[in-house]
């Protein structure tokens, strides 16, 4: 049996008019009768009532009409699911993203886009920071991720640059900095950090140590925090000092001061990595969308 003798059915069925559904498909008349009459010998049983200029259907042929019209249905169903899937228009991915990284435009602008142009996709959202989102990426427990340099290991990783900003210094309300403007980095060799956890070669903690080694100094970390926002939550309450990307500038802003970096060439990369190769139509979709709205 095929699916164009359920197609022929269906339409004899509906018309219930055999030389009606010849010209409603397509076909003479002649052989969509000896169709017919081959389905229902195949089946074993009689699906039309034919009189002289009457059709009917059987109670069989009834029964057959409902299970003929969903299996039809169903496979035009999964044929436009197959087309929307080549399209990228239904799928499944999921997004990583550092903290920091939820605080940029290109960031939320983007998630809010495809939401809106994809709305079939289901996309999940992982929040974390650059080293175990990379680490996740790798084993393909995340499709893609919003992260920042240095990625460590980039082996088998597509990496695009998005924009970069600046990195400030946050100091909390009464400390001697608080009301400068700018302070050089060397001059916090004394001062107590708190910095949210290094992963090994990558994310911003490890740009910062490697820049105050850079100049002659390890920084003091007194406590590290599980988040950027923690961290600034920990220096509103004088636990320390942190260097944190710019766009975290209006957290806690009553609490603590921020001031420029002079001459420290510091500067937070925001990137979009994913894992090189082909990729799925959905993801596709995500990355171009992303790229196109680049600021860099």
């Amino acid at each position: 049996m095929e699916l164009r003798h359920l197609r022929y059915f269906v339409a004899v069925a509906e018309e219930l008019h055999f030389t009606r559904a010849a010209q409603r498909i397509g076909i003479a008349q002649p052989p969509l009768t000896a169709q017919i009459k081959a389905l229902e010998s195949e089946l074993g049983v009689q699906l039309f009532n034919r009189q002289p200029g009457r059709v009917s259907l059987t109670l069989p042929g009834q029964l057959y009409l409902e299970e003929a019209r969903a299996i039809l249905e169903h496979v035009r169903m999964a044929a436009l699911r197959c087309q929307l899937s080549a399209q990228g228009m239904v799928g499944r991915i999921s997004v990583g993203f550092t903290e920091s990284a939820s605080f940029r435009a290109e960031v939320t602008t983007a998630l809010q886009r495809y939401r809106s142009l994809y709305p079939r996709v289901e996309m999940s959202l992982e929040e974390s920071r650059t080293g175990p989102l990379m680490d996740a990426l790798r084993q393909g427990r995340i499709d893609v991720a919003f992260v920042r340099l240095p990625i460590g290991d980039d082996s088998g990783i597509t990496f695009s640059l998005l924009s970069t900003e600046p990195m400030m210094v946050v100091v909390p309300k009464g400390h001697p900095l608080d009301g400068r403007q700018s302070v050089r980095l060397e001059a916090l060799r004394d001062e107590l950090f708190v910095l949210y956890p290094r992963s090994t070669r990558s994310g911003v903690p490890e740009m910062v140590v490697a820049a105050c080694e850079a100049r002659g100094f390890s920084p003091k970390v007194v406590q590290q925090a599980p988040q950027v926002s923690s961290t600034i939550n920990l220096v509103a309450s004088g636990l320390g000092i942190s260097i944190v990307p710019a766009c975290m500038r209006g957290t806690r802003s009553d609490d603590v001061h921020y001031l420029s970096l002079e001459d420290s060439g510091l500067v937070a990369s925001l990137g979009m990595a994913h894992r090189s190769g082909e990729l799925s139509p959905a993801l596709r979709n995500f990355v171009d969308l992303v790229l196109d709205g680049a600021s860099v």
